[in-house]
């Protein structure tokens, strides 16, 4: 085992993930696709898609880009991969060896694909970002089923996760105009907003909850089904010393100390993940304590207030977890959302397999 230690740490809870994908599936009374892009929303694509992928309730994994889903499809063989992204034409024949279902939504497209690919259809309904609008993607399906090719179809929510669902109401409502018209697919359209909204949606096969597989809701479906964060992130302090009344904290001394101030420097920037934006208003929690972070968040560090409080270097800093800070509350801190801050969680934080 090598000596060196890491500085800031991602526990990713395996009971949690498993906790949220059961209740989600029960949720949307359908297998999961369970999108595992951006490094699993930051939580590490390997260690998540390895227990995603014998959960009883997850048909499958979502992938962003050709990439990622050569990596999670060489660690998780006999899985189905989704890619939900076109690939180029080179790449075809790779990704279908692979076994990695293929995004379709042009004619051109649906020509193109080796004769062992397994495509998915992607529909238009009102996104306006990929896909094929609903009279031609009815023409793509029906060539890709002549062509023996067709597996799936698909399309994607905007405004699931908003009070107001009347333009999702439409977008189903244009899906399922398309798989009226199409042989029997392995139909897929439901993000987290969605299953929390709607629950079981009439024709579909999957569901595909990104951010609610790992833990979170918007404020009016947080109490749908009980959710758990999956990760906890937490990082050593380095080094102590006293600020003494009317010094200054970091960059642009933006904190002055009214009295003598135990500093903690912590091993965790912005450069991890950890949101520059939250200066002055972000906190931790320490030895069990709230405490706040003091002056401008740094790339690679910042420092904490623990007066009082008995810490050593080495001790452990929590920035956010289940219990006390939240990643909600670092997201309003730094005035973004939960995706952003998961997202950015770097890789020189260690992933942790936990319970």
């Amino acid at each position: 085992m090598s000596p060196l230690q890491s500085r800031a740490e991602a526990r990713i809870s395996a009971s949690a993930l498993t906790h949220n994908l059961t209740v989600l599936a029960a949720r949307a009374r359908a297998k999961l696709l369970l999108p595992v892009k951006a490094n699993a929303y930051g939580h590490g694509e390997n260690l998540i898609s390895q227990i995603a992928a014998v959960h009883p309730g997850v048909w499958g994994l979502a992938v962003s880009v050709p990439l990622e889903a050569a990596e999670v499809a060489a660690v998780n063989p006999g899985t189905p991969i989704v890619l939900l992204t076109p690939p180029t034409p080179d790449e075809l024949p790779l990704l279908a060896d692979l076994g990695v279902r293929l995004p379709v939504a042009t004619l051109e497209e649906a020509e193109s694909l080796p004769a062992n690919a397994r495509a998915h259809l992607k529909v238009d309904t009102g996104m306006n970002r990929l896909g094929a609008r609903p009279d031609l993607a009815v023409q793509v399906g029906r060539r890709l089923a002549e062509r023996g090719l067709l597996e799936g179809a698909y399309t994607h929510f905007a405004t699931a996760d908003e009070e107001d669902l009347s333009f999702a109401d439409e977008q189903l409502r244009r899906f399922q105009g398309v798989l009226a018209q199409l042989p029997p697919v392995l139909a897929h359209c439901a993000n987290g907003g969605a299953v929390l909204s709607y629950g079981a949606l009439p024709g579909m096969s999957l569901a595909r909850p990104g951010l609610a597989s790992y833990g979170f809701a918007p404020p009016h479906l947080a109490g749908v089904v009980p959710l758990r964060p999956v990760m906890t992130l937490r990082a050593r302090v380095t080094a102590l010393r006293t600020a003494e009344a009317g010094e200054t904290v970091s960059y642009g001394n933006l904190w002055r100390a009214e009295r003598p101030t135990r500093v903690a420097t912590v091993g965790v920037g912005y450069a991890d993940g950890y949101p520059r934006n939250a200066t002055l208003k972000a906190q931790v929690t320490v030895a069990g304590e709230r405490r706040p972070v003091l002056g401008r968040i740094c790339m690679d560090q910042c420092m904490v207030d623990v007066t009082g409080l008995d810490v050593q270097i080495g001790d452990w800093v929590e920035f956010w977890g289940e219990g006390g800070v939240t990643v909600t509350d670092v997201a309003g801190w730094g005035g973004t959302n939960e995706y952003e801050v998961l997202t950015g969680v770097g890789n020189r934080v260690e992933r942790v397999l936990v319970d």
